[in-house]
């Protein structure tokens, strides 16, 4: 296990970008997301996907020094094309036209279709709380047939996201951020890669048996830090919450794929996501104040819940993200050495000295 400093690691990442072809504000971006997923636990989406987002740059799947323009544009409403730029670019670039919106007329919808891999995307949500916004998004990803939905073995869907923020006083934002498969395909890289190993029961081979080894999504794969490729697997990541995750990620993809015009997943289509952000203003919603204290009394009413083991306690949505990242923040970034290894191989391809890919390695 490799302990990584967080700001070393950014600058790592965006060092990486920033010779692979990016302009240093849109590699400085990259660093900074990718390091912040690790930051609050969802690695599935951090810089574990360094190697494979260079590689994506290389192949033309996603370009570098894109820029979003509108295909329709109201006071309200907007739909955006991302032109398969990076989406740590042209994600917060929607974002800050929905927010815009928002304060301006209470409410904005705004579709975004072309994007390159948006990441977590709770930091967009978490940007648009920053401002004292509500947020909801569904999110799909076009060309990644990775989920078998409920009932079936057969890959039919994305793992397809959907994030809700809430912003509250005095406190940091509710947060729900989750793929609407049992874990994000990034979850199962991370494994492979000697991480966290995926529940038992994460995947489903053709013949309908249930497993929690990779090889079921990539098929053999090489020892360390080499290519993962998980359309080469025989089997799928199945739905959380059988029925009901299934469901939500079929709303997912058709809202944040048909309806933006990105396109839902399917075979013979080139990768991108689409999102489809809704943004309320609760000035607007709420002129008499109700919001800000009923819902601060009932995240205590909620958080008074008798834990179920001794010396528990009830999290609200977003806790555990905000406490795992003032933890790494102080301690450093746990990665698996598959995944350090495949960050330091990518490095040293591009040409940075083992010197400064060291100097983010904590001691000890």
């Amino acid at each position: 296990m490799a302990m990584v400093d967080a700001a070393r690691l950014e600058a790592l990442v965006a060092a990486i970008f920033e010779r692979a072809g990016c302009a240093p504000d849109e590699a400085g971006r990259i660093g900074h997301y990718l390091t912040e997923a690790n930051l609050t636990g969802h690695d599935s989406h951090g810089v574990a996907r360094v190697p494979r987002y260079v590689d994506w740059l290389r192949e033309g799947r996603v370009l570098a020094g894109k820029e979003v323009t509108a295909v329709v544009d109201t006071p309200a409403v907007t739909v955006l094309d991302g032109h398969y730029g990076f989406g740590q670019t042209v994600g917060p670039q929607a974002v800050r036209i929905g927010i815009d919106k928002a304060k301006a007329n209470g409410l904005a919808a705004v579709a975004l279709r072309h994007a390159g891999h948006l990441g977590r995307i709770g930091d967009f949500a978490e940007m648009a709380a920053a401002e004292g916004l509500v947020s909801i998004h569904f999110v799909n990803v076009v060309g990644s047939i990775l989920v078998a939905p409920f009932g079936g073995v057969d890959r039919r869907l994305s793992t397809a996201p959907y994030c809700v923020s809430v912003p509250l006083e005095g406190r940091p934002p509710l947060l729900l951020d989750f793929a609407t498969s049992l874990v994000a395909e990034g979850k199962v890289l991370v494994a492979s890669l000697g991480g966290k190993p995926v529940p038992p029961d994460a995947l489903i081979s053709p013949d309908g048996a249930i497993s929690g080894d990779p090889a079921v999504l990539y098929g053999p794969y090489p020892e360390g830090p080499g290519p993962r490729d998980p359309m080469m697997g025989p089997g799928a990541i199945r739905a959380f919450g059988e029925h009901k995750g299934s469901g939500l990620a079929f709303m997912c993809e058709i809202l944040g794929g048909a309806l933006t015009g990105a396109g839902t997943t399917g075979p013979d289509k080139r990768f991108c996501n689409g999102m489809m952000s809704i943004y309320i203003n609760p000035k607007v919603l709420d002129p008499d104040g109700f919001f800000p204290t009923e819902a601060a009394a009932y995240v205590a009413y909620y958080k008074s819940a008798q834990p179920v083991a001794a010396g528990g306690e009830v999290l609200v949505p977003g806790e555990a993200e905000a406490r795992a990242k003032a933890k790494k923040l102080k301690d450093g970034v746990p990665l698996s050495d598959g995944a350090w290894d495949s960050i330091a191989a990518t490095a040293r391809e591009l040409g940075i000295g083992d010197n400064v890919i060291g100097a983010a390695l904590r001691a000890g």
